[in-house]
C-alpha cells in the first residue's frame, strides 16, 4: 500500500461529551463532517485533544471506528497510540483492527522518564510491531522526557517506517537540527499552534492543530498559505488567531477549545475529569475573541 503522506493541517479532534459524561456521537459526526467540508488535510484521532486517557477500551474502538466510517477513505487518518508499557503498547497495535487507519502517532513514554537509548528502543519495538508508517510525537511539557534530535534521526535511519515526528518542544533549534538532518521523506510537523508558521518556515511540512477544530477552514487556508511560501498572507491570519490561541491552553488543553466550540453551539462544554472546563473568566474573554475573530474573517 502507498503511503498517505501527511501534509497540510491536521485537526486533533476533540470527544465530545454529553452532561452525563457519555461519548457524544452526533456532536462528533458533525465535528468530522465539518472537517470535510471546510478542506481539512487529515485528522489525528485519539490524540491528547481527545481526552483519551479518560477513555475505555470500548470508546476508543467506537470513536475510532465511527470516525473511520464517517471519512470514508476522503482524507488520512492518524491514530494515537501510545503509552509508557512498551509491551503493553506493542500488543495493543497487533491486537487491534486497524483498518483504516493511515498511520500511527505514537507520543513518548510518560511519568517514568526512560533514557535516550530507552526511547530508542520503544520506538524500535513499535515499528517492528506493524507495517503502517509511525509518526513519533515529542511533547515534553507533558510527558517528562525529551526525545533528542540524535535519537529521532536514528529511529529515522533505521526504520522505515518511522515516518515523521510531531514536534511540540517548543525548541526551535532542536527542530532544525531534525529537519536539516532527516532522511528524505521524514516530516517534521508542527504540534504547537502558536509555532506553526515558524516551524514550516525552517521545512516543516504542516501542522496538528487544536485551533482546526473551532476553525477548520480558515486554518487550513493560513496552513496552506505557510507551506507555498507565502508567509505574509500567513502571517495576517496567524496574528488574527492570536488571542484565541493564547486562550485556548490558559486552562489547560482541550479545554479552551471546547469553551470556544460550546460558544460555537458545535457540543457541550462538557470534560471527564480530572479534567475541567475553562474559568468563567477565560470563557468569557474565548467568547468575545471568537466575536473579533468572526467578524475579521467575514470582513476578508
Amino acid at each position: 500500500m502507498m503511503r498517505k503522506r501527511l501534509t497540510g493541517m491536521g485537526v486533533a479532534l476533540v470527544t465530545p461529551f454529553t452532561e452525563n459524561g457519555d461519548v457524544d456521537y452526533i456532536a462528533l459526526d458533525n465535528l468530522v463532517q465539518t472537517q470535510l467540508d471546510e478542506g481539512t488535510d487529515f485528522l489525528c484521532v485519539l490524540g491528547t485533544t481527545a481526552e483519551t486517557p479518560t477513555l475505555n477500551s470500548s470508546e476508543k474502538r467506537n470513536i475510532r471506528k465511527r470516525i473511520i466510517e464517517k471519512v470514508n477513505g476522503r482524507i488520512p487518518i492518524l491514530l494515537g497510540m501510545g503509552g509508557n508499557c512498551t509491551a503493553a503498547l506493542v500488543q495493543e497495535i497487533k491486537d487491534e483492527d486497524l483498518t483504516g487507519v493511515d498511520a500511527i502517532l505514537s507520543v513518548t513514554p510518560y511519568y517514568n522518564k526512560p533514557s535516550q537509548q530507552g526511547l530508542y528502543g520503544h520506538y524500535k519495538a513499535i515499528a517492528q510491531a506493524t507495517s503502517l508508517p509511525i509518526y513519533l510525537y515529542n511533547v515534553p511539557g507533558r510527558t517528562g522526557v525529551n526525545i533528542l534530535p540524535e535519537t529521532v534521526l536514528r529511529l529515522a535511519a533505521e526504520c522505515p517506517n518511522i515516518v515523521g515526528i510531531k514536534e511540540a518542544s517548543g525548541n526551535l533549534e532542536q527542530i532544525k537540527t531534525i529537519i536539516d538532518n532527516a532522511p528524505q521523506g521524514f516530516d517534521v510537523l508542527s504540534g504547537d499552534d502558536g509555532l506553526i508558521c515558524d516551524i514550516m518556515k525552517l521545512g516543516g511540512v504542516g501542522a496538528i492543530t487544536v485551533f482546526g477544530n473551532a476553525y477548520p477552514g480558515a486554518f487550513t487556508q493560513m496552513v496552506h498559505h505557510a507551506a507555498e511560501g507565502r508567509y505574509d498572507e500567513a502571517a495576517v491570519l496567524n496574528n488574527a488567531f492570536a488571542n484565541i490561541c493564547s486562550l485556548l491552553f490558559a486552562d489547560g488543553n482541550p479545554a479552551g477549545v471546547k469553551s470556544l466550540l460550546a460558544h460555537q453551539n458545535k457540543m457541550g462544554n462538557n470534560l471527564r475529569l480530572p479534567l475541567a472546563p475553562a474559568r468563567k473568566q477565560v470563557d468569557d474573554d474565548m467568547k468575545q475573541a471568537m466575536q473579533t475573530l468572526d467578524a475579521f474573517l467575514a470582513s476578508r
